[in-house]
């Protein structure tokens, strides 16, 4: 049996963008290369689709503070979400069976190898709860990943940040306010125009 967490359309939430007008969100998934009793971590239709309400999804408000988190990365370091206050950060919600999670990852780590001196981060975090280890390493070792990869082992930031879907991607300024939520891949533009309303010194 065949289910879809991804998004193939994104919508891109933020006060500057005419992406941002509700008719303009559309949400569509793809289909899957996975099968669902093959994880054992996967456990009902709720890995289909990442259900919030709307009034509950504070997280990707623009201009809410980004809730604080402690992760395990991959690597078997541990990172703090608040500790990077005073850098940009973007956060990208990901999983190796999503195929527009790979698709955009190459281009968010050309973007944050040409901004680590405006001091960007980058932290991947990886769908743990509904994910095989060995396809984790598989997929970072594969796409040569440059930034840090977090391990949301127990669904708790994927619930925390109400996600609707997978990839989605959060911009935070240095000030740790959310700037820019985008749903869904994300392409060449809507990465650069998240990534100018939280770099000190856009390019």
């Amino acid at each position: 049996m065949m289910w879809s967490a991804c998004f193939e359309a994104g919508s891109l939430v933020s006060p500057t963008s005419p992406s941002s007008e509700p008719g303009a969100r559309r949400l569509a998934f793809t289909e899957l290369e996975v099968d669902v009793h093959a994880v054992p971590a996967i456990r009902s239709i709720s890995f289909a689709v990442f259900v919030a309400a709307a009034s509950a999804v504070r997280a990707q408000t623009v201009g809410s503070t980004a809730p604080d988190f402690t992760m395990k990365t991959l690597a078997g370091d541990t990172a703090v979400l608040s500790k990077y206050r005073g850098r940009p950060v973007m956060l990208n919600f990901w999983a190796s069976w999503c195929a527009p999670c790979r698709s955009e990852m190459h281009d968010i780590a050309t973007a944050y190898q040409s901004h680590t001196s405006e001091g960007l981060a980058v932290l991947a975090i990886n769908m743990t709860d509904q994910e095989r280890m060995k396809d984790v390493r598989r997929f970072a070792s594969e796409l040569h990943i440059p930034f840090s990869i977090l391990l949301d082992e127990k669904g708790t930031l994927r619930d925390r940040y109400g996600l609707l879907g997978i990839p989605t991607s959060v911009f935070i300024d240095t000030l740790g306010v959310v700037r820019m939520v985008h749903r869904g891949p994300i392409p060449t533009d809507a990465l650069q125009h998240g990534l100018s309303l939280i770099l000190p010194n856009p390019q």
